[in-house]
């Protein structure tokens, strides 16, 4: 077990779907600032600009960057951020699914909508984390996740952001995006520091609050996948599409698209 966590740390994920990890990139603060402003600078194919017309800020993603961006390779493959998900997920192998940026400037009130992001992947398997690490203090802008929705019996409808349609052509094999708030769910946020990372499963389902502070709220998503991943066919383009895959349902992820970053 890596010493930044504990069994309780590996028992609380499995249960509940989500656990906050003290200062896994901790060591690796300013190189993932220098990669976001890399990143910002030279927008990838998949970046874009979440708010509409007369929307307050600005509010920035893009992923599936670690390749031109040094940075991000750089402590994707040399933070302890493998070596914890091989812990929490239970698994023996640990591949890089994708990276993902999210910033949102001073002044932008616009949430992050509550999502899971596994119905949006192309990957099936429980053995999977995402590590969602501020790289600014964080007190009201922090993620927020619903304890215990992983384990949902039905998946969450997915959505396109920006004009509320529906992701797939099959929204009955959803169930509608609930209210967490109004329905009195148990939502776990916390205030974090530059390096902290909330880890939470794919089928976690999350969003974040705008950003009110009078200071950026950079955030560094890695996407990280084990023993049990699969390629399984969805009904649409996924996010991301990763096209030209060439994968077959039931396959594991391939190794030269999703490099194994941690082995036992």
């Amino acid at each position: 077990m890596h010493s930044l966590i504990t069994q309780d740390h590996i028992d609380t994920y499995q249960r509940d779907g989500v656990v906050m990890i003290k200062g896994l990139f901790a060591d690796h603060v300013e190189t993932l600032r220098a990669g976001v402003e890399r990143n910002m600078a030279a927008p990838g194919p998949y970046a874009a600009e979440n708010l509409k017309p007369g929307e307050g800020g600005r509010f920035f993603d893009d992923y599936c960057n670690w390749q031109r961006i040094p940075e991000f390779e750089t402590v994707i493959r040399n933070s302890p951020a493998a070596a914890v998900a091989a812990d929490l997920m239970g698994s023996a192998r640990v591949q890089l699914f994708h990276d993902h940026v999210l910033v949102k400037e001073p002044g932008t009130s616009k949430p992050t909508p509550w999502h899971q992001d596994g119905p949006y992947y192309f990957v099936d398997g429980i053995q999977n984390v995402s590590f969602w690490s501020p790289l600014d203090p964080v007190t009201t802008a922090s993620l927020r996740c619903v304890a215990g929705s992983h384990a949902w019996e039905k998946p969450v409808l997915p959505t396109r952001w920006m004009s509320q349609t529906n992701f797939y052509p099959n929204p009955d094999d959803y169930m509608p995006v609930p209210d967490p708030d109004a329905e009195g769910m148990d939502i776990r946020e916390w205030q974090m520091e530059p390096g902290d990372a909330v880890a939470f499963n794919y089928g976690t389902l999350h969003g974040a609050r705008g950003n009110a502070a009078g200071t950026r709220r950079r955030a560094f998503s890695l996407r990280l996948v084990g023993d049990d991943a699969r390629y399984v066919q969805r009904p649409g383009p996924t996010s991301p599409p990763f096209p030209g895959h060439d994968m077959q349902p039931g396959q594991t992820l391939r190794t030269d698209w999703f490099p194994v970053i941690y082995q036992r």
